[in-house]
Formats: C-alpha cells, sequence, structure tokens
C-alpha cells in the first residue's frame, strides 16, 4: 500500500467497545493466554520479522526484498511466503530460522501483492503490475506458474475458494472486485464497488464474498457466482482491509483514519459495535493497516506502519492488550498457532 495523506477530518464510529485504550505502551509483555508466532513483512525496511507471542518479543529479524508486503504460511507451518511488491518475485523463507529456500519469479512488472497459501499446498499471487494473478504450483518442489488476467487495473489482493478453482481480487484502480475461474474457460467477471476497494474475504461456508472501499467508507456483500452486490453497509473511514473471524459470524474492517475496528454481523449485514485501538487522535501517528485473526478467534492483529507496532486487541472486550513491536513498516502479517 502507498502513503497517502489522510482526511482532514477524521470521523469517530459511536459505541465504541470498552477498553479500547490508545495509550497501551509498545512494551510486550509475557502473555499466558496466547501462543504460536507472528510473522511481520516490514516494507520500509525491506525485512522480515519473526515474532513469539507468549513474550511478545521479535525473536529475529532479516533482509527480504524491496517492499514486502503480504504474507501466506505453508498447511504445514514450516514456511511462509513473501509478495515482494516493489520487484517480480514471491520469496519463501523456513518459519524457523528465516533462511530463505526459494524466489519464484513471476515476470517483469509483476509487482506481487496479494498472496494466498492453499490448503492443496500451492501458492496463488496477485500481480499488480501485469494486471494477473498467478497460480504457483509446488513452489517448494519444481515450481510451475499459471497467469490468469482480470483486465483490471491495480489487482491488489486475493482469496481463493477451498476448492482452488476460483479467485477473486480487489482492483484499486478500476474500482472493481473480479471473479476469475482457473480451471474453466469462462471470462472473468467484474463488478464495481465503491471508491478503491482492497479489502476482500470468502466467508469461510463460501456463501458470501466481503469487500471494504477505502475510498468511499463502505463494505460490500456479494454473491460469490454472479457477483451480484446484495448488500452495502457503511464503516468506519478508510476500511483498508477486510478480516472473517474464523467462526464465520462476524467481518472487522480495518478503518485506517479512525484508528478503529468496523464489526460487521455477517447474519444481518449490519455493523453491531466498533473497538477503538488508536482512535482517531493518533491515527495518523499509528497509520493502521492489515489486520489478522487468530485461529481461536479471540484476538485480533493490527499492524500499525507508522509507529512499528503491532496491536494486540482482544475481541471480546475491545481492549489493546500489547503493541508487539516489529520492523519498520510492519504491514502484511501471517501467523502460526
Amino acid at each position: 500500500m502507498k502513503r497517502f495523506a489522510l482526511p482532514i477530518a477524521l470521523v469517530l464510529l459511536g459505541a465504541c467497545a470498552p477498553g479500547g485504550d490508545a495509550s497501551t505502551a509498545s512494551n510486550p509483555v509475557a502473555s499466558s493466554d496466547v501462543t504460536g508466532t507472528l510473522f511481520v513483512a516490514n516494507k520500509r525496511g525491506n525485512t522480515l520479522s519473526k515474532i513469539d507471542l507468549v513474550t511478545g518479543e521479535e525473536v529475529l529479524r532479516l533482509d527480504s526484498c524491496t517492499n514486502p508486503h503480504e504474507l501466506a504460511t505453508s498447511p504445514d507451518g514450516d514456511h511462509v511466503a513473501l509478495a515482494c511488491y516493489g520487484g517480480t518475485t514471491v520469496d519463501i523463507f523456513r518459519t524457523g530460522d528465516l533462511g530463505k529456500v526459494a524466489s519464484i519469479d513471476l515476470g517483469e512488472n509483476a509487482r506481487p501483492h496479494g498472496i494466498v497459501w492453499h490448503a492443496n499446498g500451492d501458492l496463488y499471487s496477485t500481480a499488480e503490475g501485469r494486471q494477473s494473478i498467478f497460480w504457483i504450483r509446488d513452489p517448494l518442489g519444481q515450481p510451475q506458474t499459471f497467469e490468469y488476467s482480470t483486465g483490471k487495473q491495480g489487482s491488489h489482493m486475493l482469496v481463493v475458494d477451498p476448492t482452488a478453482t476460483v479467485a477473486w481480487t480487489t482492483d484499486l484502480g478500476s474500482k472493481t472486485a473480479t471473479r476469475v475461474a482457473m480451471k474453466a474457460r469462462i471470462a472473468p467477471i467484474s463488478v464495481s464497488v465503491g471508491e478503491e476497494p482492497e479489502g476482500i474475504a470468502l466467508a469461510p461456508d463460501g456463501s458470501a464474498l466481503w469487500v471494504s472501499a477505502r475510498g468511499s467508507n463502505q463494505a460490500f456483500e456479494l454473491d460469490p457466482g454472479t457477483m451480484e452486490v446484495l448488500s452495502t453497509i457503511d464503516t468506519g473511514a478508510f476500511p483498508l482491509r477486510l478480516a472473517i473471524r474464523p467462526q464465520g459470524d462476524v467481518a472487522v474492517t480495518s478503518d485506517l483514519a479512525d484508528g478503529g475496528l468496523t464489526v460487521i454481523d455477517l447474519e444481518t449485514a449490519e455493523v453491531v459495535r466498533s473497538i477503538a485501538v488508536s482512535g482517531p487522535e493518533e491515527a495518523q501517528e499509528r497509520f493502521q493497516v492489515t489486520i489478522l485473526w487468530s485461529d481461536d478467534g479471540e484476538r485480533i492483529y493490527v499492524a500499525e506502519t507508522a509507529s512499528n507496532t503491532v496491536a494486540e486487541v482482544d475481541y471480546a472486550t475491545g481492549k489493546v492488550l500489547r503493541r508487539l513491536p516489529t520492523g519498520e513498516g510492519g504491514d502484511g502479517m501471517a501467523i502460526l498457532p
């Protein structure tokens, strides 16, 4: 994501969940309630960080590639893949020591950004500069790449269905979301979804596709097959990303200009609450971007690019539990239980 000027007027959502204390110190503390490892792509530092979620400490940081963005962990947890947005490759690292084991080139002007490591073992990535997505078969063996055109400008983020036959992208420049069939000879289907759509998530049961449009402060529910817009919901200011809780009951948008999160009930397609992570007063100082759920759905991790921190938020109470230090410009995240 490129830097930009925030709107002059910052909109504060009402009914904020209690306990979202913007003054929470950026000092990691040990937690007896959480386990696992967090990986963070530091886009300004061109590095990759590994954070122990028990201690809250950054245990390892190594050089990665130019302007790294999104991350995805392998199904077996042994590797993490990194989209090198400033270049043309998807790079793969061991999760243990962050040693690089592969670099897969997607071609001239690729600018990979969104990335998915599917349960089938294959990788899928957007190639924004080529207006396409890539299917990378056998990424740790003898990689084969297959390119599918979206025909849209700024194909930025993507999701892939459980059968790995269909992918969907958000296309910032074209103001669309696009459905791409990867195993059938069917032309892509695109639909307009507000200004600068970026966030995207598929409901766990595949029943709905959700998109957030950062330029119009809205989220959209779409039919994944027909791409018909089913619902339009107003969110907080500049909903950069959207993530669905593993339980499938709610979606959350990362509202950069508010410094908060909007919680949307997926059954009713209505906003049910908001969570203050930093609040509008600190929004420009924190500059929150990517959001990521813990596997149990109890915590939300919020990358704060300007302050080089990741906020750990308790979903039930809305309280910021810790701020975890990371490298310069932490953005994309992936987690291992």
